[in-house]
């Protein structure tokens, strides 16, 4: 069958999921919605913006009819620090993306002919948990993330959508979180408010990355010192602690500029950088997307939290 040589490639390209799913409407939609009504989104405005095309994953790529969704590992193990484990190698998406081209180009060999296809990596209309729980790869943990019961939740998502009737996997259908509540009561600013539901304008994730003005000083002290990013949630979850790997993919290990750095001195770095240090620290990270003006405005908020209280707050 070719799902099992796609999947069989999927894992020599160094994949450690792969699941296939039909595509069609998103069985989280009403969940999306709900979130968006009460402003959770924040200022991430391409949420609803794209709504429509999210609620149903046949339309953003509408020749598609299959979905192969893959999760590749960054790494549970290693300590925690002032960046995010998943921010702290190469930008995920480059690297996930060559693969899912590469899984393409296989496909198209396997059936002899051209296939319609385009592979998104975080980057499209798409829920990608959803589609993921459809392909069987694990079910919404009460931190929303996806957790897979072999492998916790350190993987990134991704997905190849192609013009084939492939056949799907089944559905991850139980829900394994049962009573446990520790990534709702150690999230530092409190922004699980009910199970797999997250207000971002409170998540340390969203006030590091994706906002674009100051940081609300009510959660400065939260913040402590993580500079970019933020893993509690994913740190207490015990499917986590008790599958999670050290890092494997050579692109994901940590790159000079934050290796074994602890927060304050990685601000003070930060701080001291100017963009000519920032392009060349950064080249190939994802923590270009705070820009250096993000990441000076984070720096400087765990440096006053560090007791250096002269840091500016920009």
């Amino acid at each position: 069958m070719i799902e099992s040589l796609i999947k069989a490639q999927a894992y020599g390209l160094g994949f450690d999921l792969v699941g296939i799913a039909r595509l069609g409407p998103a069985e989280t939609t009403p969940a999306l919605d709900a979130w968006l009504e009460r402003g959770y989104a924040g200022e991430m405005h391409y949420m609803p913006r794209t709504a429509a095309k999210r609620r149903d994953a046949r339309l953003p790529f509408p020749a598609a009819k299959s979905a192969i969704v893959v999760g590749m590992d960054y790494g549970g193990r290693e300590p925690a620090g002032p960046v995010a484990r998943y921010a702290r190698g190469d930008d995920y998406h480059d690297v996930l993306l060559e693969r899912l081209q590469s899984l393409h180009r296989f496909v198209e060999a396997t059936v002899g002919e051209r296939v319609a296809g385009k592979a998104y990596v975080d980057t499209g209309p798409i829920l990608e948990r959803d589609l993921a729980r459809r392909a069987g790869l694990g079910w919404f943990g009460k931190n929303t993330m996806l957790i897979n019961p072999k492998r916790g939740s350190f993987f990134f998502l991704a997905e190849l959508l192609v013009d084939l009737d492939l056949e799907p996997d089944a559905p991850f259908a139980s829900d394994h979180c049962g009573s446990c509540r520790r990534c709702i009561e150690a999230c530092p600013t409190g922004a699980i408010v009910e199970a797999s539901v997250i207000d971002s304008n409170r998540c340390i994730s969203y006030l590091t990355i994706e906002i674009k003005g100051e940081i609300p000083a009510e959660w400065h002290a939260a913040i402590g010192g993580l500079v970019y990013g933020c893993d509690v949630c994913q740190e207490v979850c015990p499917w986590n602690e008790k599958f999670s790997v050290p890092v494997r993919e050579s692109a994901f290990r940590p790159r000079a500029a934050i290796t074994e750095k602890d927060p304050p001195t990685l601000a003070r770095d930060i701080l001291a950088m100017t963009e000519e240090d920032f392009r060349v620290a950064f080249k190939g990270s994802p923590m270009k997307r705070a820009k250096l003006r993000g990441l000076k405005r984070n720096a400087a908020v765990v440096s006053r939290n560090s007791g250096e209280a002269d840091s500016p707050l920009e």
